[in-house]
């Protein structure tokens, strides 16, 4: 029903995200992130260029990347202008090199090359915050640790899965709350795939999406403007 009036407006908390869950592993039973890798390192490096830049851009700079730097000590051995030569191409490359080689050191000396589980151990690496640690935290180690970027926190939002988060951390505090530890790296791939293609920031395709029926936004936004025109 598309109408403004939906059961599914009147849902508990509970509820909604059931039916969230429940649509996501219908429509993608097996989500996963789009970043190329090959190991924990090239994930690392992966993540920190993915910062406010596509995957598909970074995809595109890595092979070249991990050829001529493919493990940590070859990394931090680097000069800052043959990184940045190399990474150019992505979002803010002058800071990002500087991460890289910064991580890559620090990484060679206080952790020995590997890269640490812990949350808190990973952002005493140069280049990584709350955000990427828990990604890394998540997709290499299955911990329970939902990261939180534009997508997941857009998407929580429209949906109604949040609730006038403030910030990100605001965002993860409230979804964590309803979802399961076993479930919490997989909705983290379900918000940011369905931001990435269906609900887009600027334009979203409420007309391909399975949860309009229950989305705030769409109640708001699409169908009071429908009205607003019809009257």
């Amino acid at each position: 029903m598309r109408d403004g009036k939906s059961i599914y407006f009147n849902m508990t908390t509970k509820e909604k995200f059931e039916t969230v869950f429940a649509y996501f592993s219908k429509t993608m039973p097996a989500p996963a992130t789009e970043l190329k890798y090959k190991d924990p390192y090239e994930l690392l490096v992966a993540v920190i260029l993915s910062a406010q830049c596509s995957d598909k851009r970074v995809n595109m700079i890595t092979p070249h990347f991990f050829t001529r730097y493919p493990d940590p000590e070859s990394l931090s051995k680097a000069k800052l202008k043959d990184i940045f030569s190399i990474i150019k191409s992505c979002s803010y490359p002058n800071n990002k090199s500087k991460h890289l080689l910064g991580m890559a050191k620090k990484l060679s000396t206080d952790f020995k090359g590997i890269i640490p589980a812990d949350t808190e151990l990973l952002q005493q690496l140069p280049g990584v915050g709350r955000k990427t640690a828990h990604v890394i935290a998540s997709v290499l180690f299955g911990k329970p640790t939902l990261a939180v970027d534009t997508h997941v926190f857009r998407v929580s939002d429209r949906i109604g899965l949040t609730k006038n988060a403030k910030n990100p951390l605001d965002c993860e505090k409230q979804l964590v709350k309803h979802i399961p530890d076993k479930l919490i790296s997989t909705v983290h791939h379900w918000l940011i795939l369905h931001g990435r293609y269906t609900c887009k920031a600027r334009k979203p395709l409420c007309q391909n999406c399975g949860l309009s029926d229950l989305c705030q936004y769409y109640k708001n936004t699409i169908i009071n403007h429908f009205k607003a025109k019809v009257l």
